[in-house]
């Protein structure tokens, strides 16, 4: 049965009562079911999803139950405003655009030294479709809080579609890495991994001048790498990539290594690599559980460095929407699935197990 629909008004579109959306509701268990549309108060506004891209920061909080049920996620959020609450001032009903769900406060301790994730307000997650906030980009509404409205909220232009969009977000936080990691102009950079996180950090990597080695088990991964700009791209089942990267750099070894696979060997990988005095940047090692270990000696006699980034940086919005936005990074290559909220199930699973995939859209 449809669901009963809410009159329009200036301020509001005709929307229904109820929307789809993607439940979690425990450990490695999803649900598409129906769940009220969010009602919005002072300085809200309402954004009917497009979009919303499969991150793999959403996977591990399903598959292994880090948050307590029920939960929306989803936060590579790219829509319209459906509704426009009480004190808006930059948006109207109508503006196609793409939302971040973290924004930190801009004065504290953190902020002033660009440490934006740690900052105590930038941890209060301020885009939700219903339940505790957490994103709510996997349904067909979400409720955006006055703070995003203000500083969180970016303009689609009419000629990039709302797919590309859902890539601002993730864009940011790859640039945050490649900048932290200190990736400079004919460096040697080995990005271990190349999913469409480490194919982001790839292409940002060569963007800064880099020369950018890239490894992955997966042959379909290892291709379009390839294509889209690495050096070379190994199989680091059947390849010493170590040996590879010292072949290619004199003997040193990598300048520079970018994680962005979530496995605990890959810290000791990364610092085989690089080089005497090299960095190695830890991307997906989010895990809460997570516990690794590594020889002391390549940070204590071989000067190596491990550095964390994590989430991204408020004062990189533009740039990241500008290298979207302009095509300056072919994100749209990356897409390979979409997926109906019906489908909500499959989507994930095949996210969980790639096969011939990268980047997976939820399509509401």
């Amino acid at each position: 049965m449809a669901p009963n629909l809410v009159a329009p008004s200036e301020n509001r579109a005709t929307l229904p009562a109820q929307m789809r959306a993607g439940v979690y509701r425990g450990a490695g268990r999803v649900a598409t079911e129906y769940v009220p549309v969010p009602e919005i108060s002072d300085g809200e506004v309402l954004i009917q999803v497009a979009a919303c891209g499969i991150c793999g920061t959403d996977l591990k909080k399903i598959q292994h139950g880090f948050v307590a049920p029920p939960q929306i996620f989803g936060h590579e959020v790219a829509g319209k405003i459906v509704g426009v609450g009480p004190g808006v001032r930059h948006w109207k009903l109508g503006d196609r655009v793409v939302s971040f769900h973290h924004i930190p406060c801009g004065s504290c301790f953190y902020c002033a030294r660009r440490l934006f994730s740690q900052c105590a307000a930038y941890k209060k997650v301020g885009l939700t479709a219903g339940f505790e906030p957490n994103g709510g980009g996997f349904a067909e509404f979400v409720r955006a809080m006055p703070w995003i409205v203000e500083r969180g909220m970016v303009k689609i232009p009419l000629d990039v579609s709302f797919e590309e969009a859902t890539f601002v977000e993730p864009v940011n936080t790859c640039l945050k890495a490649v900048e932290k990691a200190r990736v400079a102009p004919d460096e040697t950079v080995v990005v271990i991994g190349q999913g469409p996180i480490g194919i982001l950090l790839m292409l940002l990597a060569r963007q800064a001048g880099a020369v950018v080695l890239t490894t992955d088990p997966m042959a379909d991964r290892r291709a379009v790498s390839e294509r889209l700009g690495a050096a070379a791209a190994f199989d680091p089942l059947s390849c010493p990539v170590a040996e590879e990267v010292r072949k290619r750099t004199g003997g040193r070894g990598a300048d520079a290594v970018l994680v962005a696979v979530p496995l605990p060997s890959a810290l000791a990988e990364a610092l085989a690599i690089a080089r005497p005095g090299g960095r190695v940047l830890l991307f997906a090692q989010n895990d809460p559980h997570m516990k690794i270990e590594f020889p002391a000696a390549n940070v204590g006699v071989e000067e190596k460095e491990i550095l964390g980034s994590y989430s991204a940086a408020v004062d990189r919005q533009e740039e990241s929407a500008k290298l979207v936005f302009s095509r300056a990074l072919p994100v749209s290559a990356l897409i390979t699935h979409r997926f109906s909220l019906e489908e909500f199930d499959a989507a994930l699973s095949l996210a969980a197990r790639p096969n011939n995939s990268l980047k997976i859209v939820i399509i509401p």
